[in-house]
């Protein structure tokens, strides 16, 4: 009397599955990665336990009996659910809340869609992200309140943190004519922002005179003040809205050095704070 349900091995029954799919015990024997004597053995004890003949070979192909093909639904099932489960207790593990600081364009520009994929995938992670320059991120990121910060940064000299992205930085305006003034109108963050940094330091040494006529903190507020003709700004090329005009070497202009974007981490994360800094990297690199 055969006995059934609990016998069943899900190891040998991924390796008859591997068969079926195959049709050659050779070939099988590589893809679960075991000898083609150990494949055999794994099949004669699931027909030992069913008490029929699972498979038929005919020139070098191996096909299923009805048996065979019935086992082959059973075994898809049960390996499937096997799998589901392990996911379940995998998915445990990845509860918890990740801190996520980073700047503000970063923040309505790139990871929208990748925190929101991440969410998605791990539903029980609670993701908490906070905007801010990156010298205030870099100084809450020592003092622990972050996971994880994306910052700016100069592209030489960094040892900490791991590089995503280099970003070409474009100066911008909703008029040209703004860009002919004699003394240049800006609309900037406030300092110590890199990219006002690397403004004024290519204006200076370009000997072109300039002053700041707005300043935000908010990315919002510094697109609606460009937008309303207060001056120009300084933006990623690829941050660029549809409504401002990249300025070109006509305009005077000196050009900007590329920024580097980086990811910094603590040396104890989470599981699901690792997990999220791969998927940040995989998808924004």
């Amino acid at each position: 009397m055969h006995r059934l349900g609990y016998d069943f091995d899900l190891q040998q029954l991924k390796t008859f599955l591997t068969i079926a799919e195959t049709h050659n015990f050779t070939e099988a024997a590589v893809r679960v990665g075991r000898t083609q004597a150990a494949v055999s053995l794994q099949v004669q004890r699931l027909e030992a336990l069913v008490g029929k003949s699972l498979c038929t070979r005919n020139n070098k192909r191996v096909d299923l009996t009805p048996e065979g093909v019935l086992l082959a639904t059973y075994a898809k099932r049960m390996v499937h659910l096997s799998q589901e489960l392990k996911s379940q207790f995998e998915e445990m593990e990845m509860a918890g809340e990740v801190r996520l600081g980073t700047p503000e364009d970063f923040a309505t520009h790139y990871l929208p869609k990748v925190l929101a994929d991440f969410a998605r995938s791990h539903p029980l992670t609670q993701l908490t992200v906070g905007c801010d320059l990156t010298v205030n991120l870099q100084q809450a990121f020592a003092r622990g309140e972050y996971d994880m910060v994306l910052i700016k940064r100069e592209p030489t000299g960094h040892k900490r943190g791991t590089t995503v992205w280099h970003e070409q930085l474009v100066w911008v305006a909703a008029d040209e004519a703004v860009a002919e003034a004699p003394i240049l109108p800006l609309v900037l963050s406030p300092a110590p922002c890199l990219y006002r940094k690397r403004a004024l330091a290519c204006l200076d040494k370009a000997h072109r005179p300039w002053r700041i006529t707005y300043t935000s903190p908010s990315l919002a507020g510094s697109l609606a003040a460009v937008h309303a003709g207060l001056g120009v700004s300084v933006l990623p090329k690829n941050m660029v809205p549809p409504t401002l005009r990249i300025l070109k070497k006509k305009h005077a202009l000196p050009a900007l050095p590329d920024a580097e974007i980086a990811l910094l981490h603590q040396s104890n994360l989470s599981r699901p704070a690792r997990m999220l800094a791969e998927h940040i990297m995989q998808n924004i690199a």
